[in-house]
């Protein structure tokens, strides 16, 4: 290794070692016209002349040793370093840098490496939460499936079904795969949401069209689980409406599960209102069981199902928290009231200008 760096220092200072040599042979240059010129008074002898030119040798090597002893322990740290260049702290074992250059190296890598440990970090991070949240899919989509396997074997035994039979039956496998179709759409949007930029397109949009048409789309669950939805109000707001209609189904299939176990009949309510001149203010409101106080400051954190998941035991933990990165990234702003056994109210404000802050996060 002593060769290597050696190799290394003299290639370093091959300029230098030539300048000063020309330097030494123009200082000779000019000391043998000297001579000649003043010849007969003979003022500079040739001793003279060699004498120089080995002090200056003498002097010039005397330095390149101890420059080399200088720096020798810094080179044979990076030589370490670049041998080691597969982990991931490699930079932590340059630690001799000997002048204000490589000082200025020393922490330009350092800094560089944090950056990439934090950008690491926040990679592994995301991909904890994807491996996470497809196990928990799995094992959610398990439910569905078994149930649709038993009804199916059900009526294979059962050959003679009453007309209300067969369209219970039709109804049971119906709800069963709008599970299946619901966990397939929050798998997708799951993994579109890191390429948020990508998969965006912003335009002016009829709120209360897009509202209307997600209800529709659970018509059926609010008939068979007594819930009455209701739309009030009309206003246009600038957002993606593929994103926005993912996050409506979000309130609305929530508003539904946490409902259809109350006894008696309940209400939706959709409501749309301007508030001030470029604002626009939608509000889901339910009659389900509620949140408990201590969940809903919990209820935007990935995986977190709360004490109304565990007792369904239909929460995924990922559709509130999708939801929130969704409304932040369009601009929206998303908050949340709730009583427990009473029901919940989530509410997205639309402001105009909220929408220029994609354009400047992604610049």
């Amino acid at each position: 290794m002593n060769r290597v760096t050696l190799v290394v220092f003299l290639k370093d200072r091959l300029f230098y070692i030539l300048v000063n040599l020309f330097i030494i042979f123009l200082s000779v240059f000019m000391l043998l016209l000297e001579r000649e010129r003043y010849s007969k008074l003979k003022m500079i002898e040739l001793n003279t002349v060699i004498y120089f030119v080995v002090l200056a040798l003498f002097f010039l090597t005397l330095w390149l040793v101890f420059d080399y002893l200088r720096m020798r322990p810094y080179y044979k740290q990076l030589l370490i370093a670049i041998e080691r260049s597969d982990g991931l702290f490699t930079t932590a074992i340059v630690q001799e840098a000997v002048t204000k250059e490589q000082r200025l190296a020393a922490k330009l890598l350092e800094e560089q490496h944090r950056a990439y440990l934090d950008e690491l970090g926040k990679y592994r991070r995301q991909q904890e939460l994807h491996n996470h949240f497809a196990l928990q899919w799995v094992h959610h989509m398990k439910t569905p499936v078994s149930v649709i396997d038993l009804l199916s074997q059900e009526a294979l035994i059962q050959s003679q079904h009453t007309p209300e039979d067969q369209r219970q039956f039709a109804a049971s496998v119906q709800e069963e795969t709008e599970r299946i179709t619901s966990g397939l759409e929050m798998m997708l949007y799951s993994a579109r949401i890191d390429k948020f930029e990508f998969d965006l397109r912003i335009e002016r949009t009829a709120l209360h069209e897009l509202a209307r048409s997600v209800l529709n789309a659970h018509k059926r669950l609010c008939i068979r689980y007594s819930i009455f939805p209701r739309l009030d109000g009309e206003a246009w707001v600038e957002t993606d409406p593929k994103w926005m209609t993912f996050v409506l189904n979000q309130f609305i299939s929530n508003a539904i599960k946490y409902s259809k176990n109350k006894p008696g009949s309940k209400s939706l309510l959709l409501r749309i209102e301007p508030k001030g001149v470029n604002a626009t203010m939608l509000s889901i409101q339910d009659e389900g069981i509620g949140i408990p106080a201590h969940d809903i400051s919990r209820i935007y954190e990935p995986f977190f199902t709360g004490e109304n998941g565990r007792t369904t035991g239909e929460s995924t933990g990922m559709g509130l928290y999708l939801t929130k990165q969704v409304c932040s990234r369009l601009g929206h702003t998303l908050s949340v009231s709730s009583e427990a056994g009473k029901g919940t109210t989530f509410m997205v404000s639309f402001v105009s200008q909220g929408i220029h802050k994609i354009a400047q996060d992604h610049k």
